[in-house]
C-alpha cells in the first residue's frame, strides 16, 4: 500500500486499517506543528486508492475499522470522500467505521446535506484538533478559526449524527492563564458533547513559528505546577454524559485515562497525588524529547 512521508494516527487507532487518501496537511500553518512541513499538500487518486483498497482486501484484516491519513483527510470534497466510502464498502465490507483527522475548516466546507450523506456511509468518529477554548490562543496557534465557529460547526457534526474526538493542548495560553484556559476550554468541551478527549501539554520543535517564540521568550511555557493545575481544573468544569478521556500522550505531566463523568474524582485525585509527589520541583519547566516526551525537569 502507498503512502508518502511520514504517517500519523492516533494511538487508538493503533489496529485500524490505514488508507493513505491525502499528502501533508491541507492548513499546514498551526504555530505550533512541524508534523507536515516538509510534505506538500497533495490528494490521492481515485484510481490509486483503489489499488490500496484491493490490496487491502488480499489480506486477513482482523479490524472493523479504517482511519484515512494523513494531516485532515477530511478536507477532501464530499463527493471524493464518498466515493471512497463506498469503495471500500465493495471491498472491504467488515469496515464498519471508517475515521480521519478533521480541522473545523475542513466542516465549514460541506453543507448539511453532504455531512448526513458521508455519516450513512460510515464516516464518523473524527479526530478534530480544536486545542483551546480561547479566541486569543486560537488566533495566535494560527487555527484559522473562533471558538463560536468551532461550536457551531461541532454542533453541525453532532446533528448530523458524527461522533468526534476533542484534542486539548494544556498550557496553549501560556503561563499564567492556565485558570482561565481551563475553564474556557472546558465550557467549549461541554457545549459540544465529544465521545472522546485527547490530551497534550504544548512542545515544540524548530521550524515552527511556536519554538522561535519560546526561544525569544515571546511565549512562556508554562511550569510543571501550572500544567498540574490547569488538568485539575479542566476535569473538574467537565459536564458530560458519556466521554472517554484519554491522556496518555507522553507530552503530560500525569499520564492517565478513564470515562466521564464515572472517573471524574478518581482523575482529580490522581493530578492531586502527583502535584504532592512533585511539590520541590512545580516551579520548573520540562525538559522534552521526541512527541513532547517530558524526560525531565
Amino acid at each position: 500500500m502507498k503512502f508518502t512521508g511520514l504517517t500519523y494516527r492516533p494511538p487508538f487507532e493503533a489496529n485500524s486499517l490505514l488508507l493513505q487518501v491525502t499528502r501533508g496537511c491541507s492548513h499546514n500553518s498551526c504555530a505550533f506543528c512541524t508534523m507536515y512541513r516538509d510534505t506538500p499538500f497533495g490528494e490521492e487518486t481515485l484510481e490509486q486508492i483503489q489499488r490500496d483498497i484491493d490490496e487491502a482486501a488480499q489480506m486477513n484484516l482482523n479490524t472493523h475499522r479504517a482511519f484515512l491519513v494523513n494531516g485532515d483527510a477530511f478536507c477532501l470534497p464530499a463527493n471524493k470522500l464518498a466515493r471512497v466510502a463506498e469503495m471500500m464498502g465493495e471491498k472491504l465490507p467488515q469496515i464498519r467505521t471508517i475515521a480521519m483527522y478533521a480541522s473545523i475548516r475542513n466542516i465549514q466546507e460541506k453543507t448539511d446535506k453532504e455531512l448526513r450523506m458521508l455519516r450513512r456511509l460510515g464516516i464518523n468518529e473524527l479526530n478534530i484538533g480544536v486545542e483551546s477554548g480561547m479566541d486569543d490562543v486560537l488566533d495566535y496557534m494560527n487555527k484559522g478559526y473562533t471558538v463560536a465557529e468551532a461550536k457551531a460547526e461541532l454542533l453541525r457534526l453532532k446533528e448530523a449524527g458524527f461522533d468526534y474526538a476533542l484534542n486539548i493542548i494544556f498550557g496553549a495560553a501560556g503561563s499564567g492563564r492556565q485558570r482561565e484556559h481551563a475553564a474556557q476550554t472546558a465550557r467549549l468541551v461541554n457545549d459540544t458533547q465529544p465521545f472522546l478527549i485527547f490530551t497534550g501539554t504544548v512542545h515544540t520543535d524548530p521550524g515552527c513559528p511556536l519554538y522561535d517564540a519560546v526561544q525569544e521568550g515571546s511565549f512562556v511555557e508554562c511550569t510543571i505546577g501550572e500544567y498540574l493545575e490547569e488538568e485539575e481544573l479542566f476535569i473538574a468544569d467537565l459536564d458530560l454524559e458519556r466521554c472517554f478521556y484519554f491522556g496518555l500522550h507522553p507530552s503530560n505531566v500525569i499520564q492517565m485515562q478513564g470515562w466521564l463523568p464515572d472517573d471524574k474524582e478518581e482523575m482529580i485525585a490522581a493530578v492531586r497525588k502527583t502535584r504532592e509527589d512533585m511539590k520541590r520541583i512545580l516551579d520548573k519547566r520540562p525538559i522534552r524529547a521526541g512527541e513532547g516526551a517530558i524526560v525531565a525537569v
